[in-house]
Order: C-alpha cells, then structure tokens, then sequence
C-alpha cells in the first residue's frame, strides 16, 4: 500500500511535545504534512484506534539479521539484515562491523558504503579492532590492534564519508590521539570494549569521546573505590550512553538505573543484533568466531554472550514494560536521540511537521502492528 497522501487517526501519537491521545497525522509525498488532534482532516484515512503511534526506531548499533551479517561483502546479506530489522519497526540504523585485520575491513567498508550512498543505511559503526584483549567479548583477540594514526586514516578513507562511529578503548596508546583525528573528520568517538580506569577515560570524553558503546558489557565493571569507565560514562553530560534492553545483557534494575540517571537526553536503546535474529538456534559466526544460539541466546564456545537477538520494537516493549521507563521515554531512547546523535534530527527521529513519514504503530500491549517507511507501509495495519 503506497497512498500519496494518508491520514492515520484515533491514535496515540507521541510527539516531542506530548502524548496526543486521539491524534492524527497526515502523511503526503513521504513526509509527515501535519499532525494535530481532534476531528482528523478528511481523505483516505487509517483508524488507529487507540494504537500507539510512535517514530521509526533509530539503531545505531546492528551486526546483521535475518541470516544476514554485515561482516561480509555480500550485499544480499546486508539487504537481508536491513529488511529483518525494518519490518520490526527499525528504519535507520548503522551498519556494525566487528574486528578484523584492515584489509578485510577496507573491503567490508567500502562495500558498505555503496549502501550508504543509495539511503539504505545511515553509516558504518566500527566496532573494532582498537578494543582492549581484556575485555575483547566476542572479538578475536589476535586482530585487535591499538589505534595509531595511519590505521585510523585508511579506515575512514575506505568509507568515503561513510564511516559514522568508531568503538575504541581509551588506555590502548594513541586513543586520545585517535579520537582528536575522529572528531576532525565529524566521526563519533565511542568508548567501549575497555578495561580502563577512570583516570584513563576522563582525558578520552575531554578529547571528544561522546558514546558509551553498550555501557557496563564488556567493560571494566563499577566499583566503590575504582569506578572505571562506567562511573565516568554515566556521569558526564557529553556521554551517550547505550543500552542492550533484551533482559539479558542487563538486569532490568540496570537499565532502569541507568536511564534514569542519564536521562532522556542521553539514553539509547540498541539492539547488537548479529544474523541470528530471526533465524532460530544453531550456530552462527560473528565476524571469525563461530558463535551457538540456544533459546535465542548467542554465546561463544566460553559462555561469553556474542552480541544478541534482539529486535528494536522488543527493545522497546522491554525497557517499558520491564524497567519502568514511560513510552515518550522509550521513544527519545529509541528514536528522538539516536537521531540527533546522528545529525539527522531535521529528518527522523520525531513526529513532526515535515520530517520523513517513518511510522511505527503498535497496540495497546506494545506489540509491533505496522511499520511505515517514508510513506511507504513496509508492514500494514492489522
């Protein structure tokens, strides 16, 4: 169903300004034309009857899905894990890639960034290879590698512009260096995959790193007298802070905490999804490491959780139902900040006047109805 113009009614629709209950929006040439409340305007027209109306999920860090992996060079993979993750309501997201040795990140990242040229992806998150073997999760420690200028450059140079985030530890020599070169080129410097010490990270965020990539996994943990990078991450006000909400990475009181503390304006949900999703147990790779899925859990040979299964309207429903946060919260977490974090809040991320109609409609439970892109049902209503 592709209507030039359609008006969706008798929603509840979250907007930055509120809940609009019985609101409606009309969506015209791909865009949201307006949006108000009370008797809708008239035209061809969707009763969302009570449904919740919220923006397209933003997921800014997503190995693969659908049997599909970003890992390779395959487009049909990455089509296939872009396609599974939009009819689950995500319709932005970088494209992750785990440790590798540079040639073969060169060839995944230019591959990649053909996909970021045509609009289906919004950029490439490295994930690697600048991590800290300690606290190496499912990266193969051999590869990883500390961030020294040249290695850096030949990344970003392979992506043209398509390279939007980077993962590093700060206390492997030359990071603070790395993330002054990242910021040069408007790339975000993440921090994660860390055994650091406070007083490691603290020069890190005043260099420029802005993201905690998935804070307290794979990390040095929070403690009384060493708070690590955790105690700075979540403390400072430059720090975007990720959440893996599939109940599994975090107890639900850690997420809860955690969001609380950092607020709307710095909370980001996000999946780590890997090409399991959707694809049932078995056993599956993440980059060179073979990983097993057992009741939807992906682990290494170790017991070492390998990044998830997790979708991002489960994501939603979870940090909602299970961890207490408010739905206009879990859209600022799932949508509104990502977004700007990206530098695309003047196009997604919010229900407003003129911004791209990516819609997602979910019932009165939560579970996901309909998913829109661009003004285009990717999934229609029930």
């Amino acid at each position: 169903m592709n209507d030039p113009e359609l008006i969706l009614a008798g929603g509840q629709v979250v907007t930055a300004d509120g809940v609009l209950d019985g609101g409606w929006v009309r969506v015209s040439g791909g865009k949201i034309a307006a949006v108000g409340t009370g008797p809708a305007p008239t035209g061809p027209a969707v009763d969302l009857a009570g449904r919740w109306l919220v923006p397209g999920f933003v997921d800014i860090h997503c190995h693969g899905g659908g049997g599909g992996s970003f890992t390779g060079i395959e487009v049909d993979q990455s089509h296939a894990a872009i396609n599974t993750h939009r009819a689950h309501g995500t319709t932005t997201m970088l494209a992750s890639l785990v440790s590798a040795p540079l040639p073969d990140l060169t060839k995944q990242i230019s591959a990649l960034s053909e996909l970021v040229t045509d609009g289906s992806l919004a950029g490439i998150h490295l994930e690697g290879p600048f991590l800290s073997a300690a606290r190496c999760g499912a990266h193969d420690p051999a590869i990883l590698r500390p961030p020294e200028k040249t290695a850096v450059q030949q990344l970003l140079d392979a992506g043209r512009g398509a390279v939007r985030m980077i993962t590093l530890a700060p206390e492997l020599p030359e990071s603070l260096n790395a993330i002054r070169q990242l910021v040069d080129y408007d790339v975000i410097a993440a921090v994660g995959h860390t055994d650091a010490v406070l007083d490691q990270v603290v020069p890190a965020v005043e260099a420029g790193a802005t993201v905690a990539t998935h804070l307290f996994n794979a990390m040095r943990p929070l403690h009384h007298r060493e708070p690590g990078p955790i105690g700075v991450l979540l403390e400072d006000e430059r720090v975007t802070v990720e959440l893996i909400c599939d109940l599994v990475h975090l107890h639900p009181a850690v997420v809860k905490l955690a969001a609380s503390h950092a607020g709307t304006g710095r909370t980001v949900l996000v999946t780590d999804a890997i090409s399991a999703t959707e694809g049932g147990d078995g056993t599956y790779e993440l980059g060179s490491l073979p990983v097993t899925v057992i009741d939807g859990e992906p682990r290494l040979a170790d017991g070492s959780l390998a990044g998830s299964t997790l979708t991002m309207d489960v994501a939603f429903r979870n940090v909602v139902e299970s961890c207490g946060l408010t739905v206009p919260a879990a859209v600022a977490a799932s949508s509104t900040k990502p977004a700007r974090l990206l530098g695309l809040g003047d196009r997604i991320g919010e229900i407003r006047q003129g911004l791209a109609a990516d819609l997602v409609v979910l019932d009165a439970d939560l579970e996901l109805d309909a998913v829109m892109k661009d003004g285009t049902w990717v999934t229609e209503p029930n």
